[in-house]
């Protein structure tokens, strides 16, 4: 086995640069032939069939040294731990970036379900206002009109009808052409035939 660390897929494409995706792909091309499957990391990629592949890395670090006691922490000139971390820090990055587009996604299908709830409860808003204006309009024919003051005498002159005598009635002379027209008149049928 060489000495140059072997990475899975995710610490492989963060020093690469390329996706997770190219990374398993070319793999399962068989372009990564020293790939191994580790039961707790996945699939380990050794750093050679990376660059045998084409692909470029940052630069690989030497075996981890532990840091001098007079360098302090983070000043060592430790190239690996900057590769692993920028590693890691990429890794989050892709993370974040995808729970990102996952929410902006669910956002966006909670919004077109919203509004789709909204179109629906408009129209049956607007079907249920037709139906109490045809309930209103049934309701109005079926009541009686009201009644207005004044309907029941006639207007003061009318052509063609005699006026309403508002005092006691007095009868005609007996024997008079008037009071034998009224009297025949007043026994009239209502569609016009005598006795």
């Amino acid at each position: 086995m060489s000495s140059r660390p072997m990475l899975n897929q995710r610490e492989a494409a963060a020093a690469c640069g390329v996706s997770r995706t190219t990374i398993r792909r070319r793999r399962e091309a068989g372009a990564l032939p020293g790939a191994v499957e580790d039961p707790h990391r996945g699939w380990l990629i050794p750093v050679e069939d990376l660059l045998a592949a084409g692909f470029h890395l940052n630069a690989p670090a030497p075996p981890d040294e532990p840091p001098s006691p007079a360098a302090p922490a983070g000043k060592s000139g430790d190239v690996g731990g900057d590769v692993q971390e920028v590693a890691e820090l990429r890794a989050e990055l892709e993370r974040v970036r995808h729970e990102h587009a996952l929410a902006v996604a669910q956002a966006e299908h909670g919004r077109e379900l919203a509004q789709a709830e909204a179109d629906h409860l408009r129209e049956q808003l607007q079907a249920r206002g037709e139906h109490i204006a045809d309930l209103q309009r049934a309701l109005k024919a079926l009541m009686p009109v009201p009644e207005r003051p004044g309907l029941g005498q006639p207007p003061a002159s009318v052509p063609g009808q005699a006026r309403p005598e508002t005092g006691p009635a007095v009868a005609p002379a007996a024997g008079s052409e008037q009071s034998e027209r009224s009297v025949g008149e007043g026994r009239r049928r209502w569609w016009g035939g005598r006795r």
